[in-house]
């Protein structure tokens, strides 16, 4: 018996769950269409890692260099090698 009723209110939970994820999805997608959901602006200069990473510097000295983490170095040269420029 208490197996049965750990089975549904499992499945209830997971019915609630799924709902309430379409809802914000929903939601999110008015905000969108209203303008109001942008996301975080990006502050770090894509330019000035480009340039540096022209010039020849590793992506470690271009993070030293502009005081950034390596892997947000690693990611905006991944975004310019696949053209996916945020």
């Amino acid at each position: 018996m208490n197996n049965l009723m750990l089975t549904l209110l499992g499945a209830v939970y997971q019915f609630e769950r799924e709902m309430l994820l379409e809802r914000q999805r929903e939601g999110i997608a008015k905000a969108k269409q209203a303008g109001k959901y942008k996301g975080k602006p990006n502050t770090i200069e894509r330019e000035s890692v480009w340039n540096l990473l022209d010039q020849g510097f590793s992506i470690r000295k271009v993070a030293s260099e502009l005081s950034i983490s390596l892997v947000s170095g690693q990611k905006i040269k991944f975004e310019r090698k696949n053209n996916k420029f945020i």
